[in-house]
């Protein structure tokens, strides 16, 4: 897999994210088996902004040639994304998620994964 793969591939997930956590916060939320306040529905329009600048920072960045820059960029998202995996794994155990979560569990270990490799694999 290259870079440009798999910016493509994050750019279409963090925009379908970040296009669901602004105009359907709730939906996910009773998905995760939590009640959607406003509190967490402002939480999640915010989140969902920070996706869409996501999703447009890869697709700009496609085209990057190999540098320590992109290397630096590729381990910061697989372990960002490791992290929210880990921390879903934590809130089902501690009960506060439902299985729900599993879906996001599950595209965030692959997304990581797929981060790591093309970091280890390096140019």
């Amino acid at each position: 897999m290259t870079f440009q793969i798999l910016a493509y591939v994050t750019c279409g997930a963090a925009c379908l994210l970040g296009f669901r956590f602004l105009f359907a916060g709730g939906g996910v939320l009773r998905e995760w088996g939590l009640e959607p306040t406003a509190g967490a529905l402002i939480l999640f329009r915010r989140l969902g902004v920070i996706y869409l600048g996501l999703a447009l920072a890869f697709f700009l960045g496609r085209n990057a040639a190999p540098s320590d820059f992109r290397s630096a960029m590729c381990l910061v998202v697989a372990g960002a994304v490791a992290l929210l995996a880990c921390l879903g794994l934590f809130e089902f155990l501690a009960r506060r998620a439902s299985a729900g979560i599993f879906r996001s569990i599950a595209g965030e270990a692959v997304l990581s994964a797929a981060f790591l490799w093309l970091w280890w694999a390096g140019p």
